[in-house]
């Protein structure tokens, strides 16, 4: 198993906790930062209260929320560290400050770092319906890296696959497409593929070199228009073929190659995001990725 760079995005809730679980069963060889962005001040209200003396030492009291902020930010990676550590990870803790845009920051991170993966968690609404907290998709949007974004909870069928489940490729025949095949050959080295070509028989089947080992399938979806956008009933599909096909993870691309079947942020890749409940890698469009 490959050893990886992977960046993990810790904010001390349960669905951050989740993606840790789910990235050391995939990539348990990984070499991992476990990441929190913190702005002052961000001490907790009740710790506030406590440090909180008057009006007349109103510099005192911003010195001690900005020293207790940033130990309360490094318990927390801590305690992210300990639950890597216990999944099985090499992880150390990183803690920076940062004034706002942590999806931005994130993306300067993974290249700061040099790291093959970002993960993070999703939110989920009512245990059913997965959905992205500001910080994750704006993390999606910026990152010159896979990032790969875990639903919270998974169900036990969903766990099950992490270990041996196919990843299920959606395909276009895009250079977007063409990056997406080419990450997941890399960071899941040897785990059988399934290579979906949405939407029609005129696709061209992958061109690029095919994996020397583990197994692969290609398959077409005709994906009907229905309701909503395009983007959200080819994301559907992808979704209900993961499911069928028992998926470890979703992949898609961040453009596709024509109105009907791109792969585009806010289309595809986001509407699979919101909708498929395995986790779903989102591989940057050629020209964003590493020179």
């Amino acid at each position: 198993m490959m050893a990886i760079n992977v960046i993990v995005g810790f904010d001390g809730s349960p669905a951050a906790a989740a993606a840790i679980d789910v990235g050391a069963a995939l990539f348990p060889q990984a070499r991992v930062w476990i990441t929190h962005l913190w702005t002052p001040p961000f001490a907790s209200e009740s710790l506030r209260r406590r440090l909180w003396t008057g009006a007349a030492e109103l510099n005192a009291f911003i010195a001690a929320i900005e020293r207790e902020g940033e130990a309360e930010a490094r318990r927390l990676a801590d305690r992210g560290v300990r639950l890597a550590r216990t999944a099985g990870w090499n992880a150390e803790p990183l803690v920076r400050r940062a004034y706002g845009g942590e999806g931005l920051y994130f993306a300067q991170l993974a290249q700061e770092l040099d790291a093959d993966l970002v993960l993070v968690g999703s939110r989920g609404l009512g245990g059913a319906q997965a959905v992205l907290g500001s910080v994750s998709d704006m993390v999606v949007h910026y990152t010159p890296r896979p990032v790969l974004v875990v639903p919270h909870p998974l169900l036990s069928a969903e766990q099950a696959a992490l270990e041996s489940g196919p990843a299920l490729i959606g395909w276009d025949g895009s250079p977007g497409a063409e990056a997406a095949l080419a990450a997941t050959q890399e960071l899941f080295p040897g785990r059988d593929l399934t290579i979906v070509c949405v939407d029609g028989a005129d696709i061209p089947s992958p061109s690029g070199s095919l994996p020397q080992s583990g197994g692969i399938t290609l398959d077409r979806l005709d994906v009907a228009g229905g309701s909503g956008t395009p983007g959200r009933a080819v994301a559907e599909a992808l979704s209900a073929c993961g499911r069928s096909r028992d998926a470890s993870v979703l992949v898609v691309g961040s453009r596709g190659r024509s109105a009907a079947r791109e792969i585009l942020m806010g289309s595809v890749a986001m509407a699979t995001l919101h909708h498929a409940h395995r986790p779903v890698m989102v591989v940057p469009r050629p020209d964003q990725e590493r020179e």
